[in-house]
């Protein structure tokens, strides 16, 4: 089994940094047809073959997530977009 792991620093207020996390959730909903919900502040997102949270902390957000055998195979470009919408957002 695959992993992501990125923290990622910002400085926005809470709730800048959890509008901003929405619409990264947005872009992983659209372009990998991923579900997403927050709890408290953890935004859990997960669809076939993938699991995982979005941390919101004071400072930083921290990323994970379990990518079943065939997900895997896209490990690249699915990290690559979390980190280009993370630098875009934060």
């Amino acid at each position: 089994m695959s992993r992501i792991d990125i923290r990622h620093p910002h400085a926005l207020p809470k709730a800048k940094a959890k509008k901003a996390i929405d619409e990264v959730a947005k872009k992983l909903a659209e372009r990998f047809q991923m579900e997403c919900a927050w709890d408290g502040d953890i935004l859990n997102f997960t669809r076939s073959g993938v699991d995982g949270q979005i941390e919101l902390g004071k400072d930083d957000l921290h990323v994970h997530a379990k990518l079943g055998f065939l997900t895997a195979m896209f490990k690249d470009p699915i990290e690559n977009e979390i980190r280009r919408v993370l630098k875009e957002r934060f």
